[in-house]
């Protein structure tokens, strides 16, 4: 799944970057959806993600493709590529890539099996 997101003035740090912060809260936003699509009978938790190493600062008024891919299924949890790049079409430079990992849970946050 690939969505877009236009990074704005509230989006920025104090030295007019893309805040970090923001980016993961995109990049797990955007893997979440992913997930629902693909498993719409699922209620899912982020449980987490790993290395966050950001390799390019943001500017305002950039355009980012995030892209997100399944890449490792469990019995009750699923994990997802994403990698976010500058422009419409995804074609700049990688800006940030990480794993995402979400967990199926029952009304009361109990584990569940996916299917």
């Amino acid at each position: 799944m690939e969505t877009h997101r236009l990074v704005l003035p509230a989006d920025l740090n104090q030295y007019g970057y893309l805040f970090g912060g923001q980016l993961l809260s995109w990049v797990d936003e955007a893997s979440w959806i992913a997930a629902s699509l693909d498993y719409p009978e699922c209620k899912f938790v982020t449980v987490g993600m790993d290395k966050v190493e950001f390799r390019h600062s943001v500017r305002e008024g950039t355009i980012l493709s995030i892209h997100s891919e399944r890449v490792e299924e469990g019995k009750t949890s699923v994990k997802y590529g994403v990698e976010v790049r500058q422009g419409r079409c995804g074609d700049g430079p990688a800006l940030f890539s990480t794993h995402v990992s979400f967990v199926n849970v029952d009304d009361s946050g109990a584990k569940r099996a996916l299917r």
